[in-house]
């Protein structure tokens, strides 16, 4: 993990600090949430192919839950190390805290224990939205309602897509090329990759043996390249808090929220995007209320996703937690909630006319909350200011126009609908 020395002209405090970060990302760098709970491609192949034939039953997973005693040691460590009042102090006490429940959470991969620590570094459909009276499930159905009267059909869609990863590498690697600089992303087809995508700082990993819709190439652009990767790159340049560059599990949900708000900012989402995400908070639901893992994979099925979609989702939602009923990985329940929450932040820094705060968000892997208690280090330079901004964000009137009206439209009442629900809508 490359990090920032710290500079000569930081205090003697920020210096402290700065080596504690160095050693929470030392320690964080042992954990590995996803590679720990997900299956491998080759199993999920095999296992796809015997679904498509109708041989529909609950596979039979292992894991290998590693050993980190010695990790959480250390993060229990730096916790007790910071236990002041100070903005920094306080980043560094909650983020290393978010590592150690990720670390208990993997020593229990294939147990329940998975359910409970995931839930609570990642909330539950459930939970009320910030705001509102209204849950992250009551969104969920709200989008999933909305995608069946427009009539967005999951598999017709999935089956449009001609484009090849090996074509899609070179053309995201062209636009990273001229939006960065030649070089500093590459972008690679994983064969072994379940999900469309993954990003880092440096790296943009495509599924491999899988061909994109029009909707994926601009989707991933805006999604992993633009939020992911550039967040990574700008939390590098930072002189005290190296672990801006890497997310932490307290930050999924802002930098998730964020992510698909990009989307939407960008005009590279769509009503089906949004059908998808919400499909796996319901499907969340459902096996925290007993469903299996062939219940919610027939519910993919059902709600219009083909085999190797309904497949893959009901994966998402069972990684790491027995496959029979009453657990799930809630890590899915984060896209809604933090694209909500995301939006709500804007809306208000630009009624507060607070445009400052929303480029601040871009400097690293933050949480909303630390972008408003870390501000007077932005303007000390102890954070540094962020050098990449989305191609979105670097046009400001047209960012303030997009949710100048989000903000009008919250106010009217629309014949038949009730203004909380154009409120959830939006």
């Amino acid at each position: 993990m490359h990090a920032t020395a710290p500079h000569l002209h930081l205090s003697p405090e920020m210096r402290r600090y700065a080596a504690l970060d160095q050693r929470l990302l030392a320690a964080a760098g042992t954990i590995r949430i996803l590679p720990t709970v997900s299956w491998p491609a080759s199993v999920e192949e095999r296992l796809i192919e015997e679904f498509g034939a109708g041989r529909v039953s609950i596979p039979d997973i292992r894991y290998r839950p590693p050993v980190l005693d010695q990790t959480k040691a250390e993060l229990e460590a730096i916790e007790a190390e910071v236990d002041e009042d100070h903005p920094i102090a306080e980043y560094l006490r909650r983020t290393a805290e978010s590592w150690r429940i990720a670390a208990d959470m993997l020593h229990g991969a294939g147990t329940d224990r998975v359910t409970e620590t995931s839930v609570q570094l990642y909330g539950k459909p459930g939970d009320a939205i910030p705001g509102s009276n209204r849950s992250n499930l009551d969104a969920a159905r709200y989008f999933v309602d909305l995608a069946d009267e427009l009539g967005a059909d999951l598999e017709t869609e999935d089956a449009t897509g001609s484009i090849p990863a090996e074509e899609l590498r070179r053309d995201m690697s062209e636009r990273l090329d001229a939006f960065f600089a030649p070089g500093t992303i590459s972008v690679q087809v994983d064969p072994e990759l379940t999900a469309k995508a993954a990003a880092g700082a440096t790296r943009i990993r495509l599924r491999g043996g899988v061909r994109f819709t029009e909707y994926d190439r601009h989707q991933l652009l805006a999604h992993e390249a633009f939020v992911h990767s550039l967040t990574a790159l700008n939390g590098r340049e930072q002189p005290v808090l190296a672990s801006l560059a890497r997310t932490s599990p307290r930050v999924t949900a802002t930098q998730e929220g964020l992510a698909v708000f990009a989307e939407l900012m960008s005009g590279a989402i769509d009503i089906s995007r949004l059908k998808r995400i919400s499909l796996r908070i319901l499907a969340i639901d459902m096996a925290l209320n007993g469903a299996d893992f062939v219940d919610v994979f027939r519910y993919f099925r059902d709600c219009g996703q083909h085999v190797a979609d309904s497949f893959h989702s009901a994966q998402r939602v069972f990684r790491g937690v027995p496959l029979t009923g009453g657990s799930a990985f809630a890590k899915d329940n984060v896209y809604l909630s933090g694209l909500l929450a995301v939006h709500t932040f804007f809306r208000w820094a630009l009624r507060q006319r607070r445009l400052d705060l929303l480029r601040n968000l871009f400097a690293g892997k933050l949480a909303l909350h630390d972008v408003m208690s870390l501000e007077p280090h932005f303007e000390s330079g102890d954070i540094a200011l962020p050098r990449y901004l989305p191609p979105w964000m670097q046009h400001v009137h047209g960012l303030a126009g997009k949710l100048a009206f989000s903000l009008f439209v919250n106010h009217i009442h629309m014949a038949g609908v009730e203004a909380e629900e154009i409120s959830l809508g939006l």
